[in-house]
């Protein structure tokens, strides 16, 4: 998006990317059918951000989620409205999604590195300089746009490089922690494996702190696995688990 962001601009574009297929993570995401953005109001969506939620409103006024349901629609990616405003291509295919993108990147006439993994951002005197290459190569630039995701599905790509990139250039990293991740247990049930496989619809699932005071609710539908639970809401829920647990104020 940002390729494409800049391509209508009309600048001179270079995508490069580590891996042989573009889209890898995002044509896994939301179960396969990727789960776009979401149609709640901006202060729904930013209420269920852990931490300083706030520094999203100033990103928001430049490019919303209308705006990203526009853009999709623009290149031809019907969309649907689900629960909790969730929106999926009609579809149910993130490979739409992919190969939208893809299309219009090649309709830009954006430059595609592919197999071409960085080995660092190069800065001088303050400023972006370039670009070099793990294979030697230097690209020089004064624009470099770091999209490389986080660290949470290796074999996509997404292995945390941008981090030292980050930092180089004079950002602090706070501590990592995961978020949207299924929830593990070892309660009795779960390893007897019980309940393995009982879904449930529209349930309020809440993370309590010690005196059994709810930290966070949502309201979706929830999955028992071989491992403990899954699902919208524990997704939705498992960002506070792992922030109270670092506080020491969840109980379970």
């Amino acid at each position: 998006m940002a390729a494409i962001a800049a391509g209508e601009k009309g600048a001179h574009v270079l995508l490069v990317d580590k891996g042989e297929k573009l889209g890898r993570k995002l044509a896994i995401s939301g179960g396969g059918r990727c789960n776009v953005t979401n149609r709640l109001s901006i202060d729904e969506i930013i209420q269920h951000i852990p931490g300083n939620g706030r520094f999203l409103y100033s990103a928001f006024s430049e490019f919303n989620n209308e705006d990203i349901i526009q853009f999709f629609e623009k290149l031809g990616v019907a969309l649907k409205e689900e629960d909790h405003g969730r929106m999926f291509p009609v579809n149910d295919k993130a490979q739409s999604v992919v190969d939208a993108l893809l299309t219009r990147l090649s309709n830009l006439k954006v430059t595609i590195y592919k197999n071409s993994p960085v080995a660092e951002v190069l800065y001088e005197h303050g400023k972006t300089s370039g670009v070099r290459l793990k294979d030697g190569q230097v690209i020089d630039t004064d624009a470099v746009v770091i999209a490389v995701g986080g660290k949470s599905v290796p074999h996509t790509g997404s292995t945390g490089d941008g981090y030292a990139w980050a930092k180089k250039a004079g950002h602090t990293i706070t501590e990592l922690f995961p978020t949207e991740v299924p929830v593990l247990s070892h309660e009795a049930f779960i390893k007897n494996r019980s309940l393995q496989g009982l879904a449930l619809r529209d349930v309020s699932l809440s993370v309590l702190n010690p005196k059994g005071k709810a930290l966070i609710t949502h309201r979706m539908d929830m999955l028992f696995t071989h491992f403990g639970v899954s699902g919208p809401a524990v997704l939705r829920c498992s960002q506070f688990v792992v922030k109270a647990m670092k506080n020491g104020a969840c109980r379970k």
